[in-house]
Parts: C-alpha cells; sequence; structure tokens
C-alpha cells in the first residue's frame, strides 16, 4: 500500500538539507579566503564580490542564493590560480546536490573538473548537462569540448597499443588526471624514442600521437578548422571586397525594424550589421553582407555562437589572445564566407592601420566598423540608417559623424557620409 504522506516527508527531508548545503557553500568560500589571506597576491576583486553577493543573499528573503552560489563558482574559475578550480569544483558540488536537474550546475562541475584535469569525470558532467540542455547553440561548445575530451583518450589508448608490453603502464594513465598523465606520457615518448631510434614507424607514430596531444591540451579541438571553407582576409582583401560597392550600416533601434525601409536597405550593394540583431525584413532588410561584432565582459570567448548568416565577419577585440580564443570558439562552420584576420581585430588603434588615439575600448562596434570602411575609401556611397537619435553612438562619435556627414535625411533616419 503507498503511503500518501511519503512524497510530503521526501519534501521536507529536501527542504531541509538545503540550509545545510549552503551553508557548506559558505565555508567553501569563507576557507578559501582564510587561505588567500597568506598569499602575497590578493583575492581577484570579482570573485569576491561574487562571495559577499552570496553571504548576503542568504539573508535576503527576495534573493535566490543558488544562482548567488553558482556565480561564484563561474568567478572562481576564471580567478584561476591554485585555488580556484578548487573551489569551483566544492560550490559545483554542492549546487548539483541542491537541484539534481541544474544545467548551470552540471555545466559549472563539469568545467571545474576539466580545468582540474580529471577527463572522465569531466565528461560525465558534461554528458548530464547535454542531457538536460535538450537541443540547443549552448550544447556546441561543450559538445566540441567532449570531443577533445575524448580525442585526448583516444591518443593515448593508441599510443599504449604501439608497444604492448611498455604500453600496460600508459594505458593505465588514461583515467588519471592530466597534470599527472601528460608528464608521463612525455617520459614514455622519450623512452620509446630511446629504444628504437626515430626512424621506427611505430616511433613515428607516437610521435604524431603526442604531438596530436599536446595540441590538445592547450586548446579545443574544432570539428571543421576551416570552418566551412571560410577565407581569411586582411586588410588588403576587405579593401577589395568593399570597392566600388555601395555600403549601408544599419541600426538594431526599434525604429528601424518597425520602418518600412527593408526593400531599400537590400538596395545597398553591402548592408553591415552590429553585434547581435534581428531581421523584421519589411524593416531592416533581410540581407547581411557584413557583419562586424565586438568581443566584451570578462569571458567573451563564452558567449553565444555567431550563427547569423553572412558574407564577412569581421571581430574585434583585444588583447590577442582572447581574441584568438573566441574567434576560435565562437564562429560556426558555414556561417560566412569570410572571416577578417588579426590585422582587422583592433582597428581604430593598431598602429599599422589607422592608429587614432582616444577612442579606446568603449567604442560602439558600429563606429569601428563605419571608421574602418570610411578610412579603406572606396565605397561611392556609405550611408547610417537608423543612427540619427542620440544614444545609438556614443557623443564623441556622433561629433565625428555629423561633421562629415554630407546629407541627413529624417525621413528614412538616413545620414550619408558620401
Amino acid at each position: 500500500m503507498t503511503n500518501p504522506l511519503a512524497g510530503l516527508f521526501k519534501a521536507r527531508q529536501k527542504e531541509a538539507a538545503r540550509p545545510a548545503l549552503f551553508a557548506r557553500g559558505m565555508r567553501l568560500c569563507g576557507e578559501y579566503l582564510a587561505a588567500q589571506g597568506d598569499r602575497s597576491t590578493a583575492p581577484d576583486p570579482r570573485l569576491t564580490r561574487a562571495i559577499g553577493a552570496f553571504a548576503a543573499s542568504l539573508d535576503t528573503p527576495s534573493a535566490d542564493p543558488f544562482d548567488a552560489l553558482l556565480q561564484v563558482g563561474e568567478r572562481a574559475l576564471e580567478a584561476g590560480g591554485d585555488d580556484g578550480p578548487g573551489l569551483a569544483l566544492g560550490v559545483a558540488e554542492t549546487s548539483t546536490a541542491i537541484r539534481q536537474r541544474s544545467k548551470g550546475a552540471w555545466r559549472l562541475r563539469g568545467r571545474a573538473l576539466d580545468r582540474l584535469g580529471r577527463d572522465a569525470e569531466a565528461l560525465e558532467c558534461y554528458d548530464r548537462y547535454l542531457t538536460l540542455l535538450g537541443n540547443g547553440d549552448a550544447a556546441e561548445g561543450v559538445a566540441r569540448r567532449i570531443d577533445t575530451l575524448k580525442r585526448r583518450r583516444t591518443c593515448l589508448e593508441e599510443a599504449a597499443a604501439l608497444f604492448p608490453g611498455p604500453g600496460s603502464a600508459l594505458a593505465a594513465q588514461a583515467g588519471r588526471p592530466t597534470p599527472v598523465t601528460a608528464p608521463e606520457f612525455a617520459a614514455y615518448v622519450r623512452a620509446r624514442v630511446a629504444e628504437h631510434g626515430p626512424g621506427d614507424p611505430a616511433v613515428r607514430r607516437l610521435l604524431e600521437l603526442h604531438g596530436a596531444y599536446r595540441r590538445l591540451l592547450e586548446r579545443s579541438g574544432m570539428p571543421d578548422p576551416l570552418l566551412g571553407g571560410s577565407t581569411p582576409v586582411d586588410v588588403a582583401g576587405l579593401r577589395n571586397l568593399v570597392a566600388g560597392r555601395t555600403v549601408c550600416l544599419v541600426s538594431g533601434a526599434g525604429e528601424v525594424a518597425g520602418s518600412a525601409l527593408g526593400a531599400e536597405i537590400d538596395g545597398y550593394d553591402l548592408v553591415v550589421r552590429c553585434d547581435a540583431f534581428r531581421i523584421r525584413a519589411e524593416g531592416t532588410g533581410g540581407r547581411t553582407g557584413l557583419h562586424a561584432v565586438s568581443l566584451r565582459g570578462d569571458a567573451p570567448w563564452e558567449g553565444p555562437l555567431w550563427t547569423q548568416r553572412a558574407d564577412v565577419r569581421l571581430v574585434f577585440g583585444d588583447p590577442a589572445g582572447a581574441w584568438r580564443r573566441a574567434v576560435r570558439q565562437r564562429l560556426v562552420a558555414g556561417a560566412q564566407e569570410h572571416v577578417g584576420d588579426a590585422s582587422l581585430r583592433r582597428p581604430l588603434g593598431d598602429p599599422a592601420l589607422l592608429g587614432e588615439d582616444g577612442w579606446g575600448p568603449g567604442t560602439t562596434t558600429a563606429f569601428t566598423v563605419l571608421r574602418l570602411l570610411d578610412f579603406l575609401d572606396v565605397s561611392p556611397r556609405l550611408d547610417l540608417i537608423g543612427f540619427d537619435r542620440p544614444g545609438r553612438l556614443r557623443p564623441r562619435e556622433t561629433e565625428w559623424v555629423m561633421d562629415r556627414a554630407t546629407r541627413v535625411d529624417d525621413s528614412k533616419m538616413r545620414i550619408a557620409l558620401r
């Protein structure tokens, strides 16, 4: 006979466990901060603020301490160092105990284990995250990481099989943390080279596998490194693509989407759009010839993938490492025909290109691509649509535009520079 009160008792047990789990999360944070007091460097300020926000949420009825706890884990991963990933893992384990179906908690747990080199456990958490998530763009980055971890394991397994006797020791390393496995793999390779010589076919294959393994340690693999045949373009290449074409830079403002300018916008040879944009063909037009995006935030490589179809995609960002990582992780195969290379990643500040002072990292994407196209000076017509209202550009950017405008058509929200 089913006990009608069983469900109620289980619910109350879970509810009673939550304060204890949140207290465990607070204790982990306190232990982390206490350990930092003995170090010469100060704790990461963003992580410290996240811990403070979590502590405050515990006594604020309207706040959600679960979300605040997850934010601590994310900031701990960003802080890195010797203790950051460990704190992130503790937070993630606590979070998955509080909410066993939380996608964010399982993703955080997988990332923390991944950072600690515990590949097998990370794969389990990533698989759990994908199961909870279902289909969606957010899954592609995790699926790529799963592929990378599996390819690393395959390298180890194949390397061990090349020399069955000595390889048994290497095969045993496959389930151990990467910080242990990587030096063991390197030592194994050196021993086999010394034993058989570099000319041995099995040794040559072993060296190939070790090289692939080392590359996969440094960066995630790409299912399609050529991005569906996308062609990198430099400044000269972009100039050739734009030369002789009429250009229209379209704002993502609601007034444009609600207008009837779509057919007129599509009449330009090259339609330029920026950052996240939405298409409403009647107002915005339906074509995107050039899509420009700027890297923003502490971890710009973890933003949404650039799935919008465009002929050319320019990615603006600094420093170079963040730019390379974002381009590698957020571009989608087949979503663009041409991709701007490193020579186009910071056109305003690059002394080899414009080298203009005073714009800074906060410059809008729209003005950055506009200034670049104006500098190339190969378009017979260069218009802006939807940038006639305050706030669409920064004050200095608006001043620059209006100083060079040849005509302004308020009825069509158009500013012409040519």
